[in-house]
Order: C-alpha cells, then sequence, then structure tokens
C-alpha cells in the first residue's frame, strides 16, 4: 500500500485546476460526470416547469425564466452553426404573456424548428408547442385546455372581464393559426365542464392531441430528430 504526497500525481490532469472547478459544475448543471463531445447542427431548447414572466415564482419551483429563452432563440438563429431547433416541452404553464412571447418568437424563426411534449404541455405550454414547424407528442403526454385564469385580487369591473376576453383571444387565435384546430371546436374543449375537478377544461393524450388537430404527430426524440433533419435539407 502506498499513499500520495499533495505533489504527487498519476497525471497532468489530477492536478488540474480547471478541470477540477469544471467536474462540480457539470455534474449541477448535467447530473453526471462527463458528457460527449461532439458539434452538432441542431440546438436543443428545453421548457421545463412553470414558465416565469414578470413575476418571480418561489426558489422551489422548477421554473424556465423566458428572459433566459428569448436570448436564446435569437441566438439560434443568427448562429451559422446552427441549422434547426428541437423544443422539449415538460410544462404546466405559466404567465400568459411570456409564454406567447416565447411562441411567437419560436413561430417567426427562419430556421427549421420541431416540438416534442414529454410528460405535459399543459395550459400556456400549448401555444409553445404548436408554435414550431412541425410538433410531436409522446404517446402518454398531455395537453390541457383550459380559459385563462388568474390567481390574486381581480377588480371586479366591465374592464376587468374585456381584459380576461382580449388575453384569451390572444391565445385562442394563435393555437388556431399554428394548429390543424379549428376555433369553434377549440373554444368548446377549453370551456368543457366535468372533466376537471373543481375547473373546467380538457386534457387529451397522446393520440388524442393529434386526433384534436393540436399536434401533428404521435413520437419520440427519434421521429422529432429525424424530421428536423428532413426540414433542415
Amino acid at each position: 500500500m502506498f499513499h500520495l504526497m499533495k505533489n504527487e500525481t498519476f497525471g497532468e490532469a489530477e492536478n488540474d485546476p480547471a478541470e477540477q472547478r469544471e467536474t462540480p459544475r457539470t455534474i449541477d448543471e448535467y447530473g453526471q460526470l462527463t458528457l460527449p463531445e461532439f458539434q452538432s447542427d441542431i440546438h436543443v431548447i428545453s421548457v421545463i416547469g412553470q414558465i416565469e414572466g414578470h413575476m418571480a415564482l418561489p426558489p422551489e419551483n422548477k421554473t424556465t425564466k423566458y428572459e433566459h429563452i428569448l436570448p436564446q432563440l435569437i441566438a439560434a438563429e443568427q448562429a451559422d452553426s446552427i441549422r434547426g431547433v428541437l423544443f422539449l416541452l415538460n410544462t404546466a404553464g405559466g404567465d400568459v404573456e411570456a409564454g406567447l412571447a416565447i411562441a411567437e418568437m419560436i413561430s417567426t424563426m427562419t430556421k427549421p424548428t420541431v416540438s416534442l411534449v414529454l410528460g405535459g404541455g399543459h395550459s400556456i405550454g400549448v401555444p409553445i408547442a404548436v408554435a414550431a414547424a412541425y410538433s410531436f407528442i409522446a404517446p402518454t403526454a398531455a395537453m390541457t385546455l383550459h380559459p385563462i385564469r388568474m390567481n390574486g385580487l381581480v377588480i371586479g369591473a366591465q374592464q376587468s372581464f374585456d381584459y380576461f376576453r382580449m388575453m384569451q383571444n390572444r391565445v385562442v387565435r394563435f393555437i388556431v393559426r399554428h394548429s390543424n384546430i379549428g376555433e369553434t371546436k377549440l373554444r368548446e374543449m377549453m370551456l368543457t365542464t366535468g372533466e376537471l375537478a373543481q375547473d373546467i377544461g380538457t386534457i387529451v393524450v397522446g393520440e388524442e392531441a393529434v386526433g384534436a388537430g393540436l399536434i401533428d404527430e404521435v413520437g419520440g426524440v427519434g421521429a422529432a430528430m429525424a424530421k428536423l433533419r428532413e426540414l433542415m435539407g
């Protein structure tokens, strides 16, 4: 048995300060020690947890901050090395205007985009899912359609109701414009009673989302990547 003294190593890497700093960061950010080293022309953006807008959510919440996503979209649009963007969604929804801002930017990108709903793409996650040029949903993934809701104090005046109606129309029109569902059917699904406890709305899973015209196809990562490659040409 032998022991290494402080100045003894089995190679330069063991005492490399840069590597020592990088390892904890990699574990913290990616949950693993090493990542495959390769250059890809596809950029992946994940929308996870609740979409955080102008109000910061409690620290225990898993959030996607829209001020982090928007610069990524601009960078992906400008980068010559990126030829396509894949969006992975597992979101419970969140801030309406932040979600619409993300969706609008995705829908106006000139590079090919594909979205994949994994787990859930609920509430304001629906516009983000349909904003891509082509959309997929995993067989067990769900999407919840319901009217605009707001927590906290609401002034019971006509102007408040008009504001809610305007916000609802913005969401509905975006979804209809970027999917194959009709406006009448979408509004009916949003206002369905009896399906959600203490609420109104509709949950669709996998094939049901495709059948309703929300999502283009049922599939997973392989199908989404293949479609993106096809769009990239």
